[in-house]
């Protein structure tokens, strides 16, 4: 088969009718793979996939691994010098350990930025051309659990016409994989789903299907997918719920593929867009700014050894099933049960399997969006911790490369830091405390012509400090360079000296950001290691503030420990506090910096100064601008936040399609009794109209009433408001 239209059809004839009087298309035919569960302690090497041979990229490794090595190196000689005045004591070896752990983290980010930076300047501008046709059938998925759905079902119906306006929409199926546990939200999916598919073409090859219990989240809602239609596609572009991609960028991916017949995953980098807080905004301009050096980095080390973010990625369908079935860590969460970050051992497996993985950072046209506020970025930042801190049990896994064995580190030393620098600081202030407060002991036991002086090298210490700074910030500088060099980013970010201002900001605004995190992210670190499990909340996309009193109630410990570290600094060492005078505003002012994060006003003023602006902002993408368009369509109507048990006795149609896309009853065992299921049985007996059953039935009630059949009838026979009988 050498064209897409000589691909065989996974629909029905009923499916292909579309819309033509009988409904949206069910679901298509299933062809199910097999994902067997995959061995972290055995792997037979005999087994792999036999890629081509390909020369690793030596040179970026060597300039990241062995030039972040030679940096640390020269970093640790330095604070060695620093403490080496008198007497080296046991809290000196202790700040001595702690800073070359903190500095090789940020020395080997330096040095990934250097790579990717020289790249980006000597390489050629523009994305690759679309291909002319596609040979291979490829289903794009996007997992769903609890959103909104007008911004989900607007987005991918703006991803669809994109991607049909590229002349090659037949060579793509759509699925919305729905996970969603809110009854009144899965009754609003289907209800945007019915009136997308009123808006799209017959035969538009869209489907939706919803899992009644969502097994292992996110992973096991693609495995789910893969297992019962994996068979009928050779690619699938995995999407998160709040992706946007370019059908350019869609059909790129696929095109690339199909060239690579040893690639069995490809990344794209997503940008972020469509952010107007404060914080949501800056995180939009670092990610749009500096985000391409880190990325190119990355992507020129790791060559075909790379990593897996989730989402806005193509991968090899049957590879996926054959290799990456996860197995549950043994124990109780947080570090056993169900893999957390998923992504990251999925693509430890395909690449342990032989295929490849990597990704293609200058593809351009895929988007993505970022938490609103500090509050929420840390609620999404709980989660990726536990299952960044899971991978400790994975990464001695047998038949994994070194660079997926990087990869993992760097992801569990990017949790570790923050309890690392924490520490650091507290031993640098008890050495502090120490020499101001405790006389030490000058004339030991030991012969000595001097008494042993406790000193430091305050110069060399200083000069230290500024080389750790510089380090820190090169890789943004690096991205601000590229950016007043490149004439359409300059010119669409408000020119040069715009661009300069905002990046002081965003510098600046972390800074003062990062004390808050690196609190939260210790609590975060302790608590996993002392075995609180975090849950699964669906992640706020949406512009907005919290509470005042929430945001007090979250931040009132850190603006104490401020405040603390305040006064003992004074105490101690006025000079003390000077130097952690950042790190000490960031938290005293931290009930008003995370109460700033999610406002509007704030993130809109800039805006209309022309700072923090990006590219994507003055000149939005027209796929952001018609999934907005669509996304308020939908909101408009009734869909949103509308009681789904009033909807679905409303509205016949509705009832009969949702009936439909049940999966088949399982009969009861006798004498077997759901307490929950008598209980929602019991109330729709009582209830005398469709308003008292809906009052009366809690959220567990109404999602079984919603997944069985006989109840929904019971409900539809309810008058929709009683009447009392007239007094003769």
């Amino acid at each position: 088969m050498d064209a897409v239209n000589d691909m065989p059809r996974v629909e029905t004839d009923a499916a292909a009718a579309g819309m033509s009087g009988a409904g949206p298309a069910p679901i298509p035919p299933e062809s199910p793979l097999t994902m067997p569960v995959q061995s972290l302690s055995r792997f037979d090497r005999a087994s792999a996939h036999v890629a081509a041979t390909r020369t690793p990229p030596w040179i970026s490794r060597s300039i990241v691994f062995l030039g972040g090595l030679a940096l640390t190196t020269y970093g640790a000689n330095e604070m060695y010098g620093v403490v080496n005045v008198g007497a080296i004591t046991t809290l000196k070896w202790a700040l001595l350990v702690l800073f070359v752990i903190n500095f090789s983290w940020i020395a080997l980010a330096f040095t990934n930025g250097v790579v990717g930076f020289f790249w980006l300047i000597s390489r050629r501008r523009g994305s690759p051309d679309a291909p002319g046709n596609l040979a291979a059938r490829t289903v794009v998925v996007m997992p769903i659990y609890n959103e909104e759905p007008a911004r989900v079902f607007g987005a991918l119906q703006a991803i669809h016409e994109d991607v049909e306006a590229t002349g090659l929409g037949d060579a793509f199926d759509w699925f919305f994989l729905a996970d969603t546990t809110n009854p009144d939200v899965w009754i609003a999916e289907e209800r945007a789903f019915l009136a997308m598919r009123q808006r799209l073409p017959a035969d538009a090859r869209v489907y939706y299907r919803r899992r009644p219990k969502n097994t292992s989240r996110k992973a096991g809602n693609i495995a789910d997918f893969v297992t019962r239609w994996g068979g009928s596609y050779e690619h699938m572009v995995v999407l998160d719920a709040d992706s946007l991609m370019t059908g350019h960028a869609i059909v790129s991916l696929a095109a690339a593929m199909e060239a690579d017949p040893d690639a069995g995953i490809i990344q794209s980098l997503p940008l972020i867009i469509n952010r107007n807080t404060m914080f949501a905004r800056v995180q939009q301009f670092a990610a749009r700014i500096y985000g391409p050096v880190i990325a190119s980095g990355l992507a020129l080390w790791s060559g075909r050894d790379g990593n897996y973010w989730g989402h806005n990625a193509i991968i090899r369908t049957k590879a996926f099933a054959d290799c990456c079935g996860l197995p549950d860590l043994r124990g109780r969460p947080p570090f056993g049960g169900h893999i957390l970050s998923h992504d990251f051992v999925e693509a430890a497996l395909m690449r342990r399997a032989g295929y490849t993985v990597y990704m293609l950072p200058t593809l351009g046209g895929s988007f993505e969006e970022s938490p609103p506020s500090l509050i929420d970025l840390a609620t999404r930042d709980r989660r990726w911790c536990q299952g960044n801190l899971q991978h400790v049990r994975i990464l001695p896994a047998k038949g994994l490369k070194f660079a997926t064995r990087q990869h993992f580190a760097t992801g569990i030393m990017g949790y570790l830091a923050s309890p690392l620098w924490m520490a650091q600081l507290i031993v640098g202030i008890v050495l502090v405390l120490q020499s101001a407060y405790i006389r030490p002991e000058y004339f030991t036991d030991e012969f000595r012509l001097f008494p042993a002086w406790p000193r430091f090298d305050a110069e060399r210490a200083l000069e230290l400090f500024g080389l750790t700074m510089a380090v820190l910030l090169a890789p943004k500088f690096m991205g601000l360079i590229i950016a007043i060099f490149d004439g359409p980013t300059r010119r669409a970010s408000g020119g040069a000296l715009r661009l300069t201002v905002s990046a002081l900001i965003e510098i600046i605004m972390s800074s003062l950001y990062a004390p808050i995190m690196m609190v939260i992210q210790t609590g975060s670190v302790m608590q996993i290691v002392f075995g609180r499990d975090t849950g699964w909340n669906p992640q706020r996309r949406d512009d907005g503030s919290i509470p005042f009193k929430d945001i007090v109630r979250r931040h009132r410990s850190h603006t104490a420990l401020g405040v603390i570290t305040l006064i003992a600094g004074l105490i101690i060492s006025p000079s003390l506090a000077a130097w952690m005078s950042p790190t000490i505003a960031g938290l005293v002012f931290s009930i008003p910096l995370s109460s700033w994060s999610g406002m509007l006003s704030i993130g809109l003023l800039l805006k209309k100064w022309g700072l923090l602006l990006t590219p994507e902002e003055t000149q939005p993408p027209p796929i952001a601008t018609r999934a907005n368009a669509l996304g308020a369509q939908l909101a408009s109507g009734d869909q949103e936040g509308a009681d789904g048990l009033f909807a679905i006795h409303a509205d016949a149609d509705l009832r009969e399609w949702h009936e439909t896309h049940l999966p088949p009853a399982t009969p009861r065992m006798r004498g077997v009794i759901d307490p929950d299921r008598a209980v929602a049985e019991a109330k729709l007996n009582d209830a005398r109209d469709i308003g008292e059953a809906a009052r009366w039935l809690r959220p567990r009630e109404r999602l079984i009433l919603l997944q069985d059949r006989a109840l929904i009838e019971m409900l539809a026979r309810l008058p929709a408001k009683f009447e009392a009988p007239v007094a003769q």
